[in-house]
């Protein structure tokens, strides 16, 4: 698709914005943001992240 950002492949580097485990889920906004969970918090917030429409990507 042309104009879409491709965001690299989460590594053991990257860390949960909540509490610094490692990420497990990236959360993408249709603003163009994103945040990071470890898989405790992406559950956690999972339901208030799809209400907000994020794209959710995981893996590691």
């Amino acid at each position: 698709m042309p104009g879409t950002l491709v965001r690299p492949a989460l590594t053991a580097a990257d860390r949960c914005d909540r509490c610094g485990a490692a990420a497990k889920v990236r959360a993408v906004f249709s603003s163009g943001g994103e945040l990071l969970f470890c898989g405790h918090h992406a559950r956690a917030h999972e339901a208030r992240l799809r209400e907000l429409s994020a794209h959710l990507q995981s893996g590691v």
